[in-house]
């Protein structure tokens, strides 16, 4: 089944109402580089844009729970990073951070204004955002973050044979439902069908294997905390994360002194966990 059409479908069969109210803002843009193609962006919401980035192997259904909290104040714009999500997949295409981020420099050109934007970025995407804030420093205005991965340590390209062994163990329905529910501060109230199907329906875009396994062999997004970006900066970091471990907490906390927030029942998912908590930092950041 094609992207769109599981997007077309999931409007209608998604258990989690707020993710199909979230698709009530899809648009295709046309997008070029690194290939050239129609790439799915989710826009709700008038005043200050604000760039949502998701996590790893995620899509931007994961804000469905921020998202109500946030669109009567901001233009809220929440693109799936290049290469996941219900991104359309090509053929022998490199998928990597430069990919991931060149996309996203062609997504910068299309906003309607020049003006300074927000980010919000989770897990994988809050080192995707401070490497756009350094590279785009004139159109980013400020960053939140949340639970961030990837700001220490250098990239671990996989070889052949353990990428497509990470494809395999990834794509498996009980190590999905598993990975969900050890995302979640308590998954025995948190986790139900919604939110297994919403980890695990980008996984059926035709070519979704072929992409993780591209970006698994590119190392990945590691080392994106420093320099810190010049722009104002806040992090939350959930008191239960059992995603990111000790030491990368303890580094994140070193690179970021006060910047950094505890937040309590609270995992790898600030924005889902604590939704209503992530948009309060928000707007006192103004």
């Amino acid at each position: 089944m094609s992207n769109r059409q599981l997007l077309k479908d999931a409007a209608t069969t998604l258990l989690d109402p707020q993710a199909r109210a979230l698709l009530d803002g899809l648009e295709w843009w046309e997008l070029s580089g690194p290939i050239p193609d129609q790439y799915p962006v989710v826009r709700l919401g008038s005043g200050m844009p604000v760039l949502l980035l998701h996590g790893f192997d995620s899509s931007h259904l994961e804000f469905r729970r921020l998202v109500p909290l946030l669109r009567d104040r901001y233009s809220l714009i929440i693109p799936d990073l290049y290469g996941f999500g219900f991104c359309p997949r090509h053929d022998h295409a490199a998928v990597g951070p430069e990919e991931v981020l060149d996309h996203l420099g062609h997504l910068l050109e299309k906003l309607p204004s020049s003006d300074p934007i927000g980010i919000i970025g989770a897990s994988m995407g809050g080192a995707v955002a401070m490497e756009l804030a350094r590279r785009h420093p004139e159109r980013i205005g400020r960053l939140l973050l949340l639970s961030p991965a990837g700001l220490d340590g250098t990239p671990r390209p996989l070889p052949p044979g353990l990428d497509q062994l990470g494809v395999w163990f990834l794509g498996r329905q009980g190590v999905r439902k598993g990975l969900c529910r050890q995302a979640f501060a308590d998954p025995a109230s948190s986790v139900g069908a919604p939110e297994v199907q919403i980890a695990s329906l980008h996984l059926q875009v035709p070519g979704w294997g072929r992409s993780l396994a591209a970006f698994a062999r590119s190392g990945g997004f590691a080392g994106c905390g420093e320099p810190l970006p010049s722009q104002p900066l806040h992090v939350l970091w959930g008191q239960q994360d059992r995603i990111l471990r000790a030491p990368q907490k303890q580094a994140a906390q070193e690179l970021l002194g006060t910047r950094l927030e505890e937040v309590a029942a609270c995992g790898h998912l600030p924005h889902l966990d604590q939704a209503e908590l992530v948009a309060q930092r928000w707007n006192v950041m103004e």
